[in-house]
């Protein structure tokens, strides 16, 4: 198949993941869409394939009305919250201190300045949630307000270019909220102690979602296993964030449809890294526990394909053998570069349990990340096809240039062989 070709397979990809289903959120119907259409395709390449599924919760909302004596105030419905309609005095707090002392129940409870200065990790949340979080989530619920409104400024580190942000993002956390600007926060608590009228429009419906795991190769017990996660933000078409690590692993699958390697090579779209519950990772991690062993190498695609600068791949764990081979490989591929280490992906599920890894993404990750990602300017324009043919190309050469290689001993001694 020619490049050009493969190309325009990637362009197509990209723009039915993005443009063809309406919201990729997990839950949705157009989730479900992209992991049954994700499965058929992946099948037509020879993969055997699976769709292990679990239990979520899809959310839905309009909007929120706040209004004091009759003046509007512009807030947004916090991801996942339930829908209220809430008669209440206001009350402010800008520090853990204030908040520990507060007396707030039955109010409306305006969060801001240093408590609201980055977005709170979910309460379920395994992977990272630091114990500040869990304290200020543990204290809201304490404190038993009617409902909260954050007022947030800007936090590149975990919540992207999103301004402003929600402070909360949890289905699992019912007290109804709300999030503004700073500016409009300021103005909000000049009216503490007034009655507030909250009204938020939302729901929340039990759903079901799915990974989306496909397999070729002789040896299931010496395995590379290659992610890209198939959710998108709820507001976002999700283009580089991430249907372009998507689509790259349907090209993969489609130059590996003669593999007939020893080792096995996994390909999962994962269902679940912009989503609070994170649930196709903790999926996949519990039908793991006894198989990390097995995983020679690990690969992540997130963030890839913008038009702008080169791709950049980044090695983690990698011992030193594994390391020089495929550096040796990506440097036949003059358009990929070494990065800097990043962890905000799911990479970081291989590292956790100290496999090696390798995460592809693009040399500008830092740009898109607190300029593009989440926000409706993720569109497929700025993606270039071209570059995808190149990852995937480059990929399947370090595919068969690690499946030929004997078992090297620190997988020995593992009992990998």
């Amino acid at each position: 198949m020619t490049p050009s070709l493969l190309s325009k397979k990637a362009e197509t990809y990209v723009r039915r993941l993005c443009l063809d289903i309406p919201n990729r959120r997990v839950g949705s119907t157009g989730n479900r869409a992209a992991t049954n259409w994700f499965a058929g395709m992946v099948a037509s390449s020879g993969f055997e394939t699976e769709s292990p599924g679990f239990d979520c919760i899809d959310w839905t909302h309009t909007d929120a009305m706040l209004c004091v004596n009759g003046q509007a105030f512009e807030a947004l419905v916090s991801p996942y919250s339930l829908g209220c309609h809430v008669h209440a005095r206001l009350a402010v707090v800008s520090t853990l201190a204030e908040l520990e002392a507060a007396k707030v129940a039955g109010q409306v409870l305006l969060v801001r300045g240093e408590l609201a200065k980055e977005q709170l990790m979910p309460k379920n949340f395994d992977f990272y949630n630091p114990d500040e979080h869990k304290r200020i989530i543990r204290l809201l619920e304490t404190r038993n307000p009617q409902a909260i409104v954050a007022a947030t400024s800007r936090d590149p580190e975990m919540a992207g270019a999103v301004y402003p942000f929600p402070l909360i993002e949890d289905g699992d956390f019912d007290v109804p909220s709300v999030y503004m600007t700073e500016e409009e926060g300021h103005r909000l608590a000049e009216q503490v102690g007034t009655e507030v009228a909250l009204d938020i429009r939302a729901s929340r419906t039990p759903a079901r979602g799915c990974n989306v795991i496909a397999r070729k190769g002789a040896n299931p017990r010496r395995r590379v296993v290659l992610f890209a996660h198939i959710d998108a933000k709820e507001g976002t078409p999700g283009a580089i964030d991430n249907a372009t690590g998507v689509a790259t692993l349907l090209l993969l699958a489609e130059l590996l449809a003669d593999y007939a390697g020893s080792s096995s090579i996994e390909i999962v779209a994962l269902n679940g890294e912009d989503h609070y519950s994170a649930a196709g990772e903790k999926l996949w991690v519990s039908s793991n526990t006894a198989r990390f062993e097995e995983i020679i190498l690990g690969i992540n695609l997130d963030g890839a394909g913008y038009y702008e600068g080169k791709t950049a791949y980044s090695l983690y764990d990698c011992p030193p053998e594994l390391a020089g081979s495929i550096r040796g490989v990506l440097a036949r591929h003059a358009e990929m570069v070494e990065g800097e280490s990043w962890y905000q992906s799911d990479h970081s599920l291989f590292l956790q349990h100290q496999r090696p890894a390798l995460a592809i993404t693009s040399e500008r990750f830092s740009e898109l990340w607190t300029h593009v990602a989440h926000t409706p300017r993720d569109r497929p324009d700025i993606v270039d096809p071209t570059k995808l043919v190149r990852i995937a190309t480059a990929l399947r050469d370090v595919l068969l240039r690690v499946q030929e290689r004997p078992a090297p001993k620190w997988a020995s001694a593992s009992g990998i062989a």
